[in-house]
């Protein structure tokens, strides 16, 4: 059962992706030669019009296949023959609906939960925070230029920015305060600290709040997403701490299973929550300036857009190639890496 689930939710996510592909093809009027889910060998299909949907054996991935995309092609509704804006835009969809997926699952949990305000609920005596004069019942506004609209927002930052001083702004009877504060190293949490809790629980809001604040949820993981690849690339994060499929795969199932025991509820807000993660990082990988990925073909249109002249579509490919076969060979090598884990 946790597979099955496992399967749908990841199964949604890339579907909507590729739908967002979809949609910007038939707006530019593009072929759409196949909508498909999954990769490899065809289960079963069907066409409507010009296009064939269908669903492949392996339940990873997802295509929206269009005329002259990756060859050449006489149509005059192929991909190729589109103008270099019209091309942006189709590519640019997908990565832009996990945003709006992320945002509608965002919507679900705020409304239904409530938000978790970065109010303060205790300050420990003695700590960084309490020579500061930060008080119980204070909000955190902001640490350095980062705004604060959540409380576990405060955790990723000392996270990402261990024992660095720190410009703490919090409001305290409606007035604002702020101080220069340097997080304590806390033995038993192993991380560092600035001394205080949130407040317990979450707090409902109205619509027009929970809309407001499900565009913070959305930023929230798009720049987390960020911040952790920027670990990857400075070394501080390492090839073990990436999951592939397998691994996203046994993390919702372990969702799921540990959220049984409170309920039908908790197994919803829980997977959507999980759904809200997947959906925003997948629109940020796919739009990181690299061969064979959306953003990469995305800069080679800006390319275009300034030098007023089409790159040769077969050197583009070529690098697209090239850059596809690196993509599936760092996938293989993360793919054997979350199997190891599961027999760790």
């Amino acid at each position: 059962m946790n597979i099955v689930i496992a399967i749908i939710l990841f199964s949604l996510i890339i579907l909507f992706h590729e739908l967002g592909h979809f949609l910007l093809a038939k707006a530019n009027g593009v072929q759409v030669n196949e909508f498909c889910l999954g990769l490899g060998p065809t289960i079963i299909g069907f066409h409507k019009g010009e296009t064939f949907y269908s669903l492949k054996l392996l339940p990873f991935g997802g295509a929206c296949m269009m005329e002259g995309e990756d060859e050449e092609s006489d149509s005059n509704r192929a991909f190729g023959k589109k103008g270099v804006w019209q091309r942006f835009s189709i590519v640019f969809a997908g990565p832009f609906f996990n945003f709006i997926l992320a945002w509608v699952f965002s919507l679900i949990i705020l409304g239904s939960v409530g938000i978790d305000e970065p109010s303060i609920y205790q300050v420990e005596p003695g700590s960084p925070a309490a020579e500061a004069g930060i008080q119980a019942g204070d909000r955190i506004v902001k640490l350095g230029k980062k705004h604060i609209h959540f409380y576990r927002e405060i955790s990723v930052y000392t996270f990402f920015h261990d024992g660095e001083n720190t410009e703490v702004v919090w409001e305290h009877d409606g007035e604002k305060y702020s101080a220069a504060i340097t997080p304590e190293y806390n033995e038993e949490a192993g991380r560092y600290l600035f001394g205080f809790q949130g407040s317990i629980g979450r707090k409902k809001s109205g619509p027009l709040r929970v809309i407001q604040y499900s565009f913070y949820e959305v930023k929230y993981w798009i720049s987390t997403t960020l911040q952790s690849l920027g670990k990857l690339v400075t070394g501080q994060l390492h090839m073990n701490d990436l999951s592939g499929p397998v691994g996203i795969v046994k993390t919702i199932g372990d969702t799921y299973t540990a959220s049984k025991p409170d309920g039908v509820f908790y197994i919803i807000m829980n997977l959507l929550n999980m759904a809200i993660l997947l959906s925003a990082n997948l629109g940020v990988m796919n739009l990181l300036p690299l061969p064979a990925l959306d953003g990469g073909r995305l800069v080679f249109f800006i390319i275009e857009a300034i030098r007023g002249k089409r790159i040769d579509p077969q050197k583009e490919g070529m690098v697209h190639y090239i850059g596809l076969i690196v993509l599936m060979v760092l996938m293989v090598v993360i793919m054997g890496n979350d199997i190891r884990k599961l027999f760790m």
